[in-house]
């Protein structure tokens, strides 16, 4: 049931703007406007609920690899497709680079990145950036891809927006450099009204079925820059369905 949190100085979103774009699906909605604070948390139980952050920690793996040298841009080949097909997503099956591993969501590429950065300095990373609940002990290739059995990390959707505030307004530990490639990277689309960057996440149940979704990232309109966090809990929900009711939500505010 959406509920909307009104504090003082919060962001005025309609809870039937958000329903509307949740399409009967549970979830939980953050979004915040970096210049100010000001907070709109559509159900603050479920913005609080932590859960595994699935794809949408490519951000920061992204991020980790372009500040320790590890890969060293956006397009420079980093993964040398191994040559097994992958029939999940085709695009998968190809050599790739940091920019179109990550816009193809590419699990296997990133694996390897997060090898290639290795245990100390991914533990010594995701503290430094206070991330999730920093638990990466499931193993460094899978620790944030849920699956039956994986203790993963563990973040919530106001921390996946407050996280995006903090790298936004440059109060995380990363170069200027980094900031500006990861801020390309995450371009997802542009309007007369405003520019929107993001990555999704999707997770399955043992099944092989879809049930979360997450869309994550920020909007610049007019001069002001609003971070958010979707998830999306159900049946059959992936991180499309985040990103589509992110975008509904902020058409609304006349953002995107």
């Amino acid at each position: 049931m959406i509920s909307s949190l009104f504090l003082a100085g919060a962001l005025a979103i309609s809870p039937d703007t958000v329903a509307r774009a949740f399409s009967g699906h549970e979830g939980a909605y953050v979004q915040i406007e970096c210049s100010t604070g000001k907070t709109f948390r559509s159900d603050e139980k479920a913005a609080s609920k932590k859960l595994a952050p699935c794809s949408t920690f490519k951000i920061w793996n992204s991020a980790i690899g372009l500040e320790t040298g590890v890969v060293g841009g956006l397009d420079e080949l980093f993964w040398k497709w191994d040559g097994v097909k992958r029939t999940l997503v085709p695009a998968w099956n190809q050599d790739q680079t940091l920019r179109s591993a990550f816009a193809v969501s590419c699990v296997p590429a990133y694996q390897k990145l997060a090898r290639d950065i290795g245990a100390d300095r991914m533990k010594e990373w995701t503290a430094k950036i206070g991330y999730g609940n920093g638990d990466i002990s499931s193993g460094l290739d899978v620790f944030w891809l849920p699956a039956e059995g994986r203790t993963t990390i563990l973040i919530s959707a106001e921390e996946q927006a407050a996280m995006i505030v903090r790298l936004v307004t440059g109060k995380l530990p990363f170069s200027d450099k980094t900031r500006a490639s990861l801020r390309d990277l995450m371009k997802t689309k542009s309007t007369d009204r405003g520019t929107l960057y993001g990555k999704t996440g999707s997770a399955g149940n043992a099944r092989g079925k879809f049930i979360l979704g997450w869309f994550v990232g920020f909007v610049e309109s007019k001069g002001r820059t609003f971070a958010f966090a979707c998830r999306l809990d159900g049946a059959g929900v992936m991180g499309k369905d985040a990103r589509e009711a992110t975008e509904a939500i902020l058409a609304s505010q006349g953002l995107l």
